[in-house]
């Protein structure tokens, strides 16, 4: 029998996230140029190391959400996306991150965290397109994220997530556009969304739109899980396509 002990091998955990909105009725990610290496000067997704040993993943993710984007837990919706551990990922030695994916309606201009030079919010689909150049493995994490979120639009809630206390249905369907990247009839999305029982419920209230015209106000339901699903058209058509 061997007298080796076995060693355990030296792993740093980090924190990074995957943080939606819309703006300009396009679904954006929060971005953070690096200023430190390595990959200084890169896009990034903002998060961080834990702190210490005894600092937990939800306390950690929750602190990153303040010091990068000045944003408390209670004002989005949070959920852990994945982790993300492939040897190599990060040149600093063995990094094994846990992702988390935030959502929030109508989020201000983000200023840049403590080991960063600037923070932008950035269209998902340029930050995925050939050409953007974004540290680490993040380019897998923000599509991981950008999934996530498409997929749980059929069968949650989530999509309210980006809405303010109160919206509209034509609100309601901007986000399922700009997240599905597909124009959709909005007499369907109305029957559709009506006919998921708790999904929405009236506020009892109205607001005018762009022509003048009074539209009623909805707020969120108790139905987390909708039955049956808002399911994503089989054969897109791209959302500038169908507005023309």
């Amino acid at each position: 029998m061997s007298d080796d002990r076995w060693v355990a091998p030296t792993v740093l955990l980090a924190v990074d996230l995957v943080i939606l909105t819309l703006r300009d009725s396009r679904l954006q990610v929060l971005l953070v140029q690096r200023g430190v290496e390595p990959y200084r000067g890169d896009l990034a997704l903002p998060g961080g190391f834990l702190q210490h040993a005894e600092e937990d993943l939800p306390a950690a993710a929750h602190r990153e959400l303040a010091e990068e984007a000045g944003l408390s837990a209670d004002q989005l919706h949070l959920e852990q996306l994945g982790v993300y551990g492939t040897p190599g990922r990060d040149p600093r030695g063995r990094v094994v991150s846990v992702a988390y994916l935030a959502v929030a309606p109508r989020l201000p201009e983000p200023t840049a965290g403590t080991d960063a030079s600037d923070a932008c919010w950035t269209p998902t689909d340029r930050a995925l397109s050939p050409g953007a150049r974004l540290a680490f493995d993040h380019r897998r994490i923000v599509a991981d994220g950008v999934e996530r979120a498409r997929a749980k639009l059929e069968y949650s809630a989530l999509a309210t997530a980006f809405c303010g206390p109160t919206f509209t249905i034509s609100e309601l369907r901007d986000v399922y556009e700009a997240v599905w990247g597909v124009g959709l009839d909005p007499r369907n999305f109305y029957r559709k969304v009506q006919s998921v029982d708790g999904f929405i419920v009236p506020a009892g209230t109205t607001r005018k739109t762009d022509t003048g015209r009074p539209a009623r106000l909805f707020r969120p339901g108790p139905r987390e899980a909708l039955h049956p699903p808002m399911t994503r058209p089989t054969h897109p058509t791209d959302k500038e396509t169908a507005e023309a």
